[in-house]
């Protein structure tokens, strides 16, 4: 009996096709799901492409954050799906936190500490480990540049902070804003975060150079010093 037969994808009417559907209503009306089936282009034997994307966006609750964490040998784990499809999954993503960043860059210059968030976070949320950035900007808060300073486990980093100081000088940067990730989710500010920041802070002062904020980020929320009115160290 064929009354339960599962359609081929390409049986289905054009507007359900995601291809078709993309050029018909445009990207926006595209479900995840749709969006990684393009990119994937077939299923398996047993799902078609769609099938499949949601199978693997309910492995990472449906959250394309979390999806962006997973690497290449956890895509092909899933049936269906070999190196080639996960690379193209992996770029997409990739190029969707290169997109927010250069938006926020292109704006060039930061009114508060959301916009610092909205720098940082497509490069450092989703990371499995700790890495410790400053970014420097001029008298009119404009940005100059950014500077990884270290990356380290998720216990924490090590920090120079005459390399921090003589970055600065080098950009001839008037302030500062210190940010880094807590892989662990924990929004709270350590011992050793406050401490420092307030080596940080006092070393600066000698430069004449001031420390605007310190800004942790996880993947879902973020403390600023300066908001919270921790920089009176």
């Amino acid at each position: 009996m064929n009354e339960h037969k599962r359609l081929n994808i390409k049986e289905w009417a054009v507007e359900d096709r995601p291809r078709e559907k993309l050029l018909i209503k445009g990207a926006r009306h595209l479900t995840d799901a749709e969006l990684i089936a393009i990119l994937i282009g077939s299923g398996n034997t047993t799902e078609t492409a769609v099938e499949l994307a949601k199978r693997i966006l309910t492995a990472t609750n449906n959250n394309l954050n979390e999806l962006g964490k997973k690497g290449i040998d956890y895509l092909k784990s899933f049936n269906g799906i070999g190196e080639a499809k996960a690379v193209s999954i992996v770029a997409a993503l990739e190029l969707g936190k290169r997109r927010k960043d250069a938006d926020v860059f292109s704006k060039n210059k930061i009114g508060g500490s959301k916009d610092v968030v909205d720098f940082f976070r497509p490069q450092l949320a989703d990371l499995t480990h700790e890495e410790f950035w400053v970014m420097f900007l001029n008298r009119g808060n404009k940005i100059i540049d950014t500077f990884m300073v270290s990356q380290g486990g998720i216990s924490g980093t090590v920090i120079d902070v005459r390399l921090i100081l003589k970055k600065a000088i080098e950009k001839l940067a008037s302030s500062l804003i210190l940010c880094h990730n807590h892989p662990s989710g924990t929004i709270q500010a350590s011992n050793a975060d406050i401490s420092i920041t307030k080596k940080i802070i006092d070393a600066a002062k000698i430069m004449d150079i001031t420390v605007l904020d310190h800004i942790i980020i996880t993947q879902d929320s973020f403390l600023s010093f300066a908001d919270n009115g921790m920089l009176n160290l």
